[in-house]
């Protein structure tokens, strides 16, 4: 019987681990729907990871806007190495077991890193309209304090709002089925496998999930509208091609994850449409966090100066080392 791990109480079994099921494709397109994944999951760390590093290394880089982008990268390569490791052992091997408390932990790390990111998104939508909007003001309000308190703040509201819901869920009672249609343990599929009466904790997560998602884009609305206001008002068509290139990557990373997680989490029933959410979760986890960094470095041309500069001193001090005088 391919149930569990459990030991008997009372009335039931106690579930100490669950099962994910196989992820829904032909056989002999496994090894490369694998190798898709693979190479997704590691471009978007090193998509990521570039970012933060020539923010670091180029003076020029180093102001509030890639201060903010740089950590949106970091949290991201946190959120997507949360399951998409899972997603390519599920792919290669089929079934998976994981742990009853490995699985709440995912789920929570997934759901505060998760809600994290959106309250960066606004943080992010934020820098952009003071940027345009108040140049004058910018660099008084955007100090590094300021930097590091909105940076924080998003961190802490990301734990504030998702930690309550998981740690009621991972008190409810579990007595089985145990398998999983998902590819990570979230929410939904969690509170669906429940033997407890788990409304409450549903709508719960449900009323805190509207509130960070349409918080988060409120203020970028807010904050866009007033950069569209503005940038047409600009003199210059280059100043308002500039602005409007800026801009425009941001919004597409919004739609994207406003979108898919719109899907996915505003539903007051977590226990309807489990099996679509696995589809809406792979833009969620694969294709935006390998947009994202694409996104933002095609349309900045300060970060091409910087790659095109630091490419240029690593050939440099090869043709140094190259043409150094032997001993």
């Amino acid at each position: 019987m391919e149930w569990l791990m459990a030991k008997e109480i009372k009335n039931g079994t106690l579930v100490l681990e669950f099962i994910f099921d196989r992820f829904p494709v032909a056989e002999h397109l496994r090894i490369l729907f694998f190798l898709l994944h693979l190479l997704a999951y590691l471009a978007s760390l090193m998509g990521n990871m570039l970012i933060i590093t020539i923010t670091c290394v180029d003076h020029r880089l180093q102001t509030p806007m890639y201060f903010f982008l740089s950590t949106f990268s970091f949290v991201e390569c946190c959120f997507i190495t949360t399951v998409i490791p899972q997603l390519l052992t599920i792919i290669l091997s089929g079934r998976q077991k994981i742990p009853f408390m490995a699985c709440i932990s995912q789920a929570f790390v997934y759901l505060v890193v998760g809600a994290t990111l959106f309250f960066l998104m606004a943080v992010l939508s934020l820098d952009r309209y003071l940027a345009i909007c108040k140049p004058l003001h910018y660099p008084t309000i955007m100090s590094p304090r300021m930097c590091f308190l909105l940076v924080t703040v998003s961190l802490f509201l990301g734990f504030l709002f998702m930690a309550s819901p998981v740690v009621m869920l991972s008190q409810s009672f579990y007595c089985g089925p145990n398998i999983i249609p998902h590819f990570f343990c979230d929410f939904g599929p969690l509170a669906n496998l429940s033997c407890s009466e788990t409304r409450s904790i549903e709508m719960l997560f449900f009323t805190l999930a509207i509130i960070v998602l349409f918080a988060s884009l409120l203020i970028a609305i807010f904050a866009y509208s007033n950069i569209v206001v503005t940038i047409v008002r600009l003199p210059s068509a280059r100043e308002r091609q500039r602005a409007f290139s800026t801009c425009s990557s941001h919004l597409i990373v919004l739609s994207l994850m406003y979108g898919s997680c719109a899907f996915i989490y505003l539903k007051p029933k977590q226990r309807s449409r489990v099996d679509t959410n696995r589809e809406a979760a792979l833009v969620n986890t694969v294709v935006t966090p390998l947009l994202n960094p694409v996104i933002y470095t095609l349309h900045n041309k300060q970060v091409h100066q910087a790659l095109s500069d630091a490419l240029s001193r690593v050939q440099l001090h090869r043709y140094q080392r190259s043409n150094a005088p032997s001993l």
